[in-house]
């Protein structure tokens, strides 16, 4: 077995309970314990976060999102809509045209976000579920009826299912305006309320849903859309068609896939993920000098010891690594314990959610939490690289020791 190590479990183990060497190094070992533990449990929220952001939208978000590149809106006509329908791997396209426009509810108005869609749109999200009173459905009794997100609800006080009192939507002509005639610088068009969805506050308090014919009709956009959402079919990835679809499309059109629609709030996370990690690294850093005492005490300590082993025939680099070793060990004994810790908790957070969110809107009850096997790899490597930081110096101090001196 390895000498070094041997001598180095040998001083780890062997210690009297009261000395303060011990101490020293019991403190260290508690520190990365704790260090490690917290480092793993705020990166397992911040991958539930991450996970929780990408449960709600995809209830809201389709697989796919073709859009123009330049403008907010594109020509489409049947061949157009027949050559993406026929691309293996599409399941269902949705054409969409979505706009702002002033909503008015009796003496009440404020503004939404205009969400006209075909017929077919809900096949391939889960905003029907999400529907908490009324129904989804946007024709009925051959009349057109909006789809109104909770917020707005609130904020206008709509009764749904109301055919007495209507929603009027106004939405700006391309021509000019003409101040004697104010109104007419306007479209206008009824429609009656019909369900409420809830699915996260961004769009319960701004989206209203409509039949597309009503949005062409209120928008004057034609056979212009906004967007064409698509269901990818089972068995085809996601990415793959993607790329089919690019290659068809060309560069005129961006297609986005769930992650990419919302990047810059995936990346928020990302970010101040890494900047936890690198926070909490030096936390572990500070905990970590606590082994640079120790094993600086060691080295005064055992003068004798290293002087006798030497004049047996050790090398520097074996005096050297044996106290490499003993910082090892209180390292890497605390961060086990750390790292159980941390993964235990969070079993206990998925199981029972013992921290709540705090928050009676909150989506989630309890702070959702999940574990990540690079998150233990990455505290793992950065215990390593902190132990070799702080042991170094004392070891290379041990292994110059002069043998006639402390003989």
């Amino acid at each position: 077995m390895n000498v070094p190590f041997l001598i180095a479990k040998r001083y780890f183990f062997s210690r009297k309970k009261r000395n303060i060497i011990s101490i020293i190094s019991n403190i260290a070992m508690i520190g990365v314990a704790v260090g490690s533990a917290a480092l793993i449990i705020v990166l397992s929220v911040f991958n539930g976060l991450e996970d929780l952001i990408r449960e709600i939208y995809s209830s809201f978000d389709p697989d796919l999102k073709i859009t123009a590149v330049e403008g907010k809106s594109f020509e489409t006509d049947t061949e157009f809509m027949n050559r993406i329908r026929k691309m293996p791997g599409v399941a269902v396209v949705s054409e969409v045209i979505e706009d702002n426009a002033l909503l008015r509810y009796n003496d009440r108005q404020m503004v939404v976000k205009v969400k006209g869609v075909s017929e077919n749109f809900f096949q391939q999200n889960e905003i029907p579920q999400s529907v908490v009173e009324g129904n989804s459905e946007l024709i009925y009794n051959d009349t057109y009826h909006a789809l109104i997100g909770r917020g707005v609800q609130y904020q206008l006080s709509i009764r749904p299912n109301n055919q007495f009192v209507p929603l009027q939507f106004l939405y700006p002509r391309n021509t000019k305006f003409n101040p004697l005639n104010p109104e007419g610088a306007f479209n206008s068009l009824n429609i009656t309320p019909g369900g409420i969805f809830a699915i996260e506050r961004q769009y319960d308090d701004a989206y209203v849903f409509v039949p597309l014919n009503f949005a062409e009709e209120l928008l004057e956009y034609g056979r212009r859309r906004t967007a064409l959402e698509i269901k990818v079919e089972q068995g085809f990835k996601i990415e793959q068609v993607k790329r089919s679809l690019q290659e068809l499309l060309g560069a005129e059109f961006k297609i986005q896939n769930s992650d990419e629609q919302h990047t810059s709030l995936l990346r928020a996370v990302k970010v101040e993920k890494l900047f936890v990690f690198i926070t909490f690294a030096f936390i572990l850093f500070i905990a970590s000098l606590n082994i640079f005492f120790s094993l600086s005490m060691l080295v005064i300590d055992k003068k004798k010891d290293i002087a006798i082993l030497a004049s047996m025939g050790a090398t520097a680099n074996t005096i050297r690594n044996i106290f490499l070793l003993e910082g090892a060990l209180v390292a890497f004994i605390g961060a086990a314990y750390g790292l159980t810790l941390g993964m235990l908790i969070c079993n206990l957070q998925q199981t029972f959610g013992l921290v709540s969110m705090g928050m009676a809107t909150s989506v989630v009850e309890a702070y959702p939490v999940k574990m990540n096997i690079e998150d233990f790899v990455f505290t793992g490597l950065a215990i390593i690289v902190i132990t070799l930081l702080v042991s170094i110096r004392p070891a290379r101090k041990a292994a110059a020791m002069s043998v006639t001196e402390n003989l």
